[in-house]
């Protein structure tokens, strides 16, 4: 029987880097130089350098039902039954999308363009083909895309070869949640490695001095939640006259949870010369306006293709609420059919209930939400993408961003707050070519 254990510990936050100067994650016992004027070029050789960038984990303020956020939640709005079913999953070829360059083509250093190689890369995505070339130009762009097509090495490329031009300033990329700042991180990681790129991350719920000492060293990414940024920004451990590039990616999220006002005092306080980058799966009145107040003569891209993916299957359970619990421990009890199942609850109470209600069942399963700290958060989020848990109950904070494989079902225990969030959520099944299920619990 596998026992669901709620963890105290921290978790996830790193050593202090030793006087050696040794990288925390092992390997490469190089030191830092002092500042970036000091020895020759970053990228011709010269002084050692410990590379690549090590992230500091956290999330942004608690306080809303959503995980994170500073405001109240949202009115809840009506959902067309209608469209949490769609039982005809139909066999058919998809367009061939015929990108207009190849990763080789793009006008970026030769050395991005062997990392981006050797990690597999040849052909960009949609939103990759059509933004790159505008980002790499100093355009401001707007990308309205859905998740999981590419759009966070859209404008990480770009970004990572203006550092090694050595182009003046840093770039501070603003995202919703601590899973989506880490996530970010370790993909920017990965393209660097061997590289003297630094990147910390700067989020609520981890150790807030150790992210203060980690800026006080020369970063060329800095990436946070907008609570933690501004909290940063009063204390002057970040001086946004450094920045000359600023990222919103998931902004509709974060309009959701409330950062509105944080994400408004960052933007404002930036250097009027800038480019702005900004990342949106939809388009509202107040992202318009955002828009507005962030952009000068932005780029639109949309590559957005249809809301939920063919290859879902989705379909309601019609049970009442006192025996969902049950119902869903009958289901998850084949283990062969429901192999990785991500339950999406309503708020973070209710997601801790469930989690433990179903391990008392005996399943193995962990829980993800606002109350607890980023170090319990990764680690949970790390054993299920292991196939170490068979269940993941999660708050909206898992609806957005993060790449999860191989999910065999997507359970809404409880309704969504409104379509796009069902969008959301059922997303993180049935990805690439893969087949997926979204089943929805109603009364």
């Amino acid at each position: 029987m596998y026992m669901y254990k709620s963890n105290t510990s921290s978790g996830g936050n790193f050593p202090p880097r030793s006087s050696s100067g040794g990288d925390r994650r092992g390997g490469g016992g190089f030191s830092r130089p002092p500042s970036r004027s000091a020895g020759p070029s970053r990228f011709g050789g010269g002084s050692s350098s410990r590379f690549g960038s090590r992230p500091s984990f956290g999330g942004g303020r608690g306080g809303s039902r959503f995980g994170g956020g500073r405001g109240f939640g949202r009115v809840r709005k009506s959902i067309d039954v209608s469209k949490l079913i769609n039982k005809v999953v139909i066999e058919e070829k998809a367009e061939v999308f015929t990108p207009e360059h190849t990763f080789s083509d793009f006008k970026i250093h030769d050395k991005l363009k062997q990392a981006i190689g050797n990690r597999g890369f040849v052909l960009p995505t949609p939103i990759q083909d059509k933004i790159i070339p505008y980002i790499i130009n100093g355009k401001d762009v707007v990308g309205l895309a859905n998740t999981g097509t590419g759009k966070t090495a859209a404008f990480l490329i770009p970004l990572i070869n203006n550092v090694m031009q050595q182009k003046e300033g840093k770039a501070l990329i603003i995202v919703p949640t601590r899973e989506l700042a880490t996530q970010i991180n370790d993909e920017l990681r990965a393209f660097i490695k061997g590289m003297p790129i630094f990147s910390v991350v700067c989020v609520g719920g981890s150790n807030l001095s150790f992210q203060i000492k980690e800026l006080k060293r020369e970063q060329d990414f800095v990436i946070g939640t907008p609570g933690r940024l501004k909290d940063l920004i009063e204390r002057k451990q970040i001086r946004l006259d450094e920045f000359n590039t600023v990222v919103l990616d998931e902004a509709d999220r974060m309009l959701d949870m409330g950062f509105i006002g944080d994400m408004k005092f960052v933007i404002n306080q930036m250097p009027k010369a800038r480019q702005g980058l900004f990342f949106s799966a939809t388009m509202s009145r107040d992202i318009e306006a955002l828009i507005k107040d962030f952009l000068k003569d932005p780029v639109s891209i949309s590559v957005k293709t249809q809301e939920t993916a063919k290859n879902i299957h989705q379909d309601v359970v019609k049970v009442p609420r006192e025996k969902r619990t049950d119902h869903l421990a009958s289901m998850l009890s084949d283990s062969k059919e429901y192999s990785k199942v991500l339950i999406f609850g309503e708020t973070k109470h209710g997601v801790e209930k469930l989690a433990r209600a179903l391990a008392d069942k005996g399943f193995k399963v962990g829980s993800i939400h606002g109350n607890k700290t980023q170090g319990q958060r990764q680690k949970t989020l790390d054993a299920f993408k292991r196939h170490d848990l068979q269940a993941l109950v999660a708050t909206d904070v898992a609806a957005r961003g993060l790449d999860i494989n191989d999910v065999s079902h997507v359970i809404n225990i409880e309704a969504p707050q409104s379509h796009e969030d069902y969008v959301h959520r059922i997303g993180r099944t049935g990805r690439g070519n893969k087949k997926g299920k979204a089943l929805t619990f109603i009364d």
